[in-house]
């Protein structure tokens, strides 16, 4: 029921949630390099303020992102003269992508493999075109797979490991000799690519899914399960059994280990339920750390090594036990609601998530615009409160309530907040870091720490099926909390999984998949941070964070419905939405639908995100949220 105008200085949708096609990274990459300074041409807007009015400057360079740094070991064959499939012509601007620099034409004539592909505008008609997107009701949220570019949808429940069969006998040949991928293939194809600036997975039961059930948000996006847990230990990459039926399975544990195993996770689900018969023990182990406390369960050095890093997911020497015991209990809950993990990730990548929201508000009237930047906030001097904004426009915008993203913020105004930051990285593969019968694996793995005192490090590995990469490749992403630059803190885990050679003799290093090309880069955490912190904002002005350091999105969904209940405390926050048929159009309405003069939202703003992001996305409503 309220007004809603999202105003956006970039030209993408999203900030650091969004997602890019390999042309739009490399655009975003070469601004982010780029250390030039956004300079007012004009200060006319000044003249809008009044005598009793005040400002708050806001910054027009985005800071968040700080030491990008991109790397092609792949064969760079010829190509000055490749370029993106299906790409528009487009008019040359400032911020012009780097790979519409590439070339000016595009190749006549194709290798059988790219000539298989089909232009970009039949891609983009086959995501339209697909079946309806996954469905609000438990159980039904779709998975799809496109091997051999076509999308086959499935029963949620379906195992991913069946939906890989078809292409056993080939994964079975190409395992042995990958197929070789050139640079000029991966421009040519980059349409292909749905790269996140964040990387994150779906729990099953948590907030987000459950947000996007009760809203019906769900209806625009398709998920696929996270297929399956891995580990790293003595220097090898291997399968946790997580669930009761992978646990019995399982050929690594002996059959007293399986048996511990199943009791200690037993214990893990019913700890609450018990308080007095667990007393004593959380008596003995409330100082303690979570992996001192599995060393008191007898458990074998293998079984503690898969719980701590790849089911709990947790700090070895940060996270207390009862911390300890809640991650694991949260892991075993989202076990079976859609598929033999905990996890679900989002077709065309995270960046589909903030679209979603953004699609379902402009139904309802929601207002976006991009290039468009804020000058400042004006602030009434006598109430305190903000009364509006000025826009570079020299436009006075008013409005009763004020959300803002902290990296719009100033450093006057963020003079007593201290930020952390993560280091990401982004690698494009030739093959999985756990080779099996299917190609399509969709792998979560926790790498511990390097060195005492180093944070672990969270690796996503996406398979074609997921719509984030083109075929024969796969996209991993690696997340840390930065300790330094971000190549620094990731390059010795990036060395241990893969071999970044653009040339290796046979034999050497076969098991490790090649890295085709990377892209490193430091990116702000201001989640968690005191409204207090901030220096002299308006009691009507809300600051919302960027993405944190965690696997899932619990901590966006607790700040959008904090900052909601704050604004409207008697209203629900993101309520199912009224039927179709159910909605009463103005007569008005009718009238401009009738003469053909239809300005209704529902018409989605995609043109100008398409060219600079991801695949046709939209906006975001709830900006704060993702």
């Amino acid at each position: 029921g309220q007004r809603v105008l999202h105003v956006d200085s970039r030209n993408y949708y999203g900030g650091n949630w969004a997602s890019f096609s390999f042309s739009g990274l490399l655009s975003w990459i070469k601004e982010n390099q780029q250390n030039t300074d956004i300079k007012d041409e004009s200060e006319d807007w000044r003249k809008l303020i009044l005598e009793n009015e005040e400002v708050i400057s806001l910054n027009k360079k985005d800071k968040t992102i700080q030491h990008v740094e991109a790397f092609c070991f792949g064969d760079q064959d010829a190509a000055e003269d490749v370029e993106e499939a299906g790409a528009l012509a487009r008019v040359p601007a400032a911020g012009t992508s780097v790979a519409e620099e590439v070339a000016e034409e595009a190749e006549k004539e194709c290798s059988p493999l790219e000539s298989s592909v089909p232009g970009a505008e039949n891609w983009e008609s086959e995501k339209a075109s697909s079946t309806d997107p996954a469905s609000a009701e438990e159980g039904n949220i779709t998975e799809i797979n496109s091997e051999n570019e076509s999308s086959h949808n499935t029963a949620s429940g379906e195992s991913a490991l069946e939906l890989g069969k078809p292409e056993a006998t080939l994964s079975e040949v190409s395992a042995q000799e990958p197929k070789k991928i050139t640079y000029s293939q991966i421009v040519r194809e980059g349409r292909r690519f749905n790269i996140d600036l964040v990387s994150k997975l779906l729990y099953s039961r948590g907030l987000l899914i459950e947000l996007l059930i009760k809203s019906n948000v769900s209806r625009y996006a398709e998920f696929k399960n996270a297929t399956r847990i891995l580990a790293f230990r003595e220097g090898k990459v291997e399968q946790v059994p997580c669930s009761r039926a992978d646990v019995f399975n399982s050929r690594q544990l002996a059959m007293v280990e399986k048996r511990m195993l199943m009791k200690f996770l037993t214990f893990c689900l019913e700890y609450e339920q018990h308080p007095d018969e667990y007393q004593a023990i959380f008596r003995c182990c409330s100082l303690s750390t979570f992996a001192q406390f599995l060393k008191t369960r007898k458990l074998t050095p293998s079984l503690q090594h898969f719980i701590l890093h790849s089911i709990a997911m947790v700090s070895e020497n940060d996270c207390n036990t009862l911390e300890g015991l809640q991650a694991t209990r949260k892991f075993l809950q989202c076990l079976g609601r859609y598929g033999n993990t905990p996890f679900l990730f989002p077709l065309y990548g995270q960046g589909e998530i903030p679209q979603c929201f953004c699609r379902m508000c402009a139904v309802f009237g929601g207002i976006y615009c991009l290039r468009h930047s804020v000058q400042c906030l004006v602030v009434d001097k006598e109430s305190g409160r903000c009364k509006a904004v000025v826009d570079h426009f020299g436009q006075r915008i008013s409005a009763s309530y004020f959300i803002v993203e902290d990296s719009y913020l100033s450093e006057s105004v963020c003079v007593n907040v201290c930020y952390r930051q993560l280091s990401r990285a982004v690698l494009i593969t030739d093959q999985s870091v756990l080779k099996t019968d299917s190609e399509q694996q969709v792998s979560i793995l926790t790498v511990p720490p390097v060195d005492l005192g180093q944070p672990a490090v969270c690796v996503i590995e996406l398979c074609s099926s997921t719509m984030t990469c083109m075929k024969d490749t796969y996209l991993v992403h690696l997340t840390c909390p930065s300790t330094k630059t971000a190549r620094e803190d990731l390059e010795p885990v990036v060395q241990k999984l893969f071999s970044l050679n653009a040339e290796t003799e046979k034999g050497e290093e076969l098991e490790k998949p090649r890295v085709l090309w990377a892209v490193y880069f430091n990116m702000r955490d201001s989640s968690g941070i005191d409204r207090n912190s901030y220096s002299g904002l308006p009691s009507n002005v809300y600051v919302c964070s960027g993405p944190d350091s965690a696997l899932g999105n619990d901590c966006a969904v607790k700040q959008a419905e904090t900052i909601f209940q704050e604004m409207f405390p008697t209203e629900e926050f993101c309520p199912a939405p009224p039927n179709p048929e159910d909605i009463i159009y103005d007569e008005d309405e009718i009238t401009a639908e009738e003469t053909g003069f239809n300005n209704s939202p529902e018409t989605k703003p995609e043109s100008s995100l398409q060219e600079s992001s991801s695949r046709g996305s939209t906006g975001v409503k709830e900006h704060i949220e993702e």
